[in-house]
């Protein structure tokens, strides 16, 4: 054995809800990620534990995406959803023009309909699935910090960061039944000190991009391939970037090979506006069906021009780049074998949607990756807490503030196109902080609902979803609206509460609304010493 592998798959969501609506736009986002990414990556769990393959992955599950998995409402939303989706596929089936898009079509029935049943035989708890599998030793899960707000861009705030480090963790805890090791810091954002609350919450490593030990206070004697420890106690993994660019890059990656599914064309945009209106967003603006029949083809190909996508052809390709990565990472860990005459740790992290919603063969890919990883004496796939346990010494230093994302310090989340949101935030933590300050002894139940509530609509604002979104420019009147609804919201109900003049039906609406962690309490917002 010369050396270990750690995919760690970092899974979330914002919080998207929307009970005043019968359909709403955006929480398909949930929806495409439980029937492309989640779902079929269980199945593939399912697959290689019968096959006595030794998988091991460290999986994120943060709080606002385990949120959403127990939302009824999402649930009913989501079986509707996945309902009219097997209509269509069957619709699909008559309406083929060839043989070739009758089996697609077929495929697209049949896999809906498999997705379907497993949510049901998991009595509709994605959660409950990725946790069996946690305590059969074959994932280990961990947690994330509240609402996903990015910690570096608030550490002049430190009770802002605690609450969101403490929630982080009750949160996975109130869930899952479980305490969770570690911690994926959103984006990747560290900023030096960090690691004292995560040490105060039990948490015992975390994630870091490549430049955070390359330019840590000492230099890190393995680069990035061995875990460093924190002066205060808490263990650091760091990115590889050859991992990253074979897997992930737009350019040079796998997910762009020829054969693979294209994303970019979909029915919803390709049918007859009168044939495909039922399936589309009620307001008649067309979106992703999920069902697809073409392939990449080429990147210079029109998407009018791409070729028929062949199931075959992409599960093969699949192979042979499972192969072709297990064959790079066994290279790069000889060179790094023989440079440092010790086992390196590679760390391959990648948000979970890559695998299945935009790399639909990615699900595939990691099955074969690990059936190839299993044939293996030399490469070691192991869980963050298992590398750890490895290892008799760690070389202690202080990483260097950092993000992922372009730049990597921080610019994506902070620029021209989002500046104007921490105007807003910054006004409504120190709003919060005087009012939990104040009212700390509070213990007039409706006050404690409202000072509860203002607090999940300050958590809410401060995901970091928000901000991406405003760089991307996708979806860019979604956030902005969400933006500002959350301020209101907290805005209305502060005046309420120090007005005495609270309008519980206003409130309770909110609460129906704006729903995450339904066991919160706005004390945790009170300033604590480390």
């Amino acid at each position: 054995m010369i050396g270990y592998f750690c995919l760690t798959l970092h899974s979330h969501l914002p919080y998207v809800h929307h009970p005043e609506h019968e359909t709403f736009l955006e929480e398909r986002w949930f929806f495409e990620a439980l029937i492309e990414s989640y779902i079929p990556l269980l199945m593939t769990f399912d697959r290689l534990a019968k096959d006595g393959i030794p998988f091991r992955i460290t999986v994120s599950l943060t709080p606002p995406l385990l949120e959403m998995t127990k939302t009824n409402g999402l649930t009913e939303k989501f079986i509707s959803h996945m309902n009219k989706l097997i209509e269509l596929s069957n619709k699909e089936i008559s309406h083929a023009q060839n043989e070739e898009e009758k089996t697609l079509a077929i495929f697209y029935r049949d896999r809906l309909t498999q997705v379907l049943d497993y949510y049901r035989d998991l009595n509709y708890d994605i959660a409950s699935g990725f946790l069996k599998y946690a305590q059969d030793g074959y994932l280990e899960l961990i947690t994330s910090n509240a609402t996903h707000a990015f910690l570096p861009l608030m550490q002049h705030q430190p009770n802002a960061v605690e609450a969101q480090i403490n929630i982080g963790v009750k949160a996975f805890q109130e869930r899952l039944k479980l305490t969770p090791k570690g911690i994926w810091l959103a984006e990747c954002g560290y900023f030096q000190g960090l690691d004292e609350f995560l040490k105060k919450y039990g948490l015992e490593f975390f994630f870091a991009d490549s430049h955070s030990l390359w330019y840590a206070d000492e230099k890190p004697k393995y680069g990035v391939y061995r875990p460093v420890v924190t002066p205060s106690g808490v263990f650091v993994f760091a990115r590889d970037p050859e991992s990253s660019e074979q897997v992930w890059s737009a350019t040079i990656g796998y997910p762009g090979d020829y054969r693979y599914r294209e994303f970019y064309r979909d029915i919803g945009f390709d049918r007859d506006f009168d044939y495909i209106k039922p399936y589309i967003d009620p307001s008649g603006v067309r979106v992703n069906t999920g069902i697809k029949y073409h392939k990449i083809t080429s990147k210079e190909t029109p998407l009018n021009q791409k070729k028929l996508y062949n199931r075959e052809e992409a599960l093969n390709a699949a192979k042979e780049h499972a192969v072709d990565f297990l064959n790079k990472k066994l290279s790069q860990m000889q060179r790094l074998y023989d440079i440092f005459e010790q086992p390196p740790v590679i760390i391959a992290p990648f948000d979970t949607e890559l695998f299945g919603h935009w790399w639909f063969e990615g699900p595939e890919f990691i099955e074969y990756f690990f059936r190839e990883v299993a044939k293996s004496k030399s490469l070691k796939a192991a869980t963050a807490s298992e590398i750890l346990e490895k290892f008799d010494a760690f070389q202690v230093l202080t990483p260097a503030s950092s993000s992922w994302g372009s730049g990597g310090y921080n610019e994506t989340w902070l620029n021209g196109q989002n500046d104007w949101i921490y105007l807003h935030m910054n006004e409504l933590h120190d709003r919060m902080t005087k009012i939990v300050q104040e009212h700390e002894n509070e213990t007039n139940p409706l006050k404690i609902r409202v000072l509860n509530q203002m607090l999940r609509e300050l958590l809410l604002l401060q995901s970091s979803d928000w901000a991406f979104i405003l760089t991307t420019r996708t979806s860019v009147e979604y956030a902005v609206n969400r933006i500002k609804t959350h301020v209101k919201r907290f805005l209305d109900l502060e005046n309420q509460f120090l007005s005495n003049n609270i309008d519980e039906e206003y409130l309770s609406k909110v609460e129906q609304m704006d729903a995450i962690f339904s066991w919160l309490d706005y004390r945790v917002y009170v300033q604590q010493k480390l």
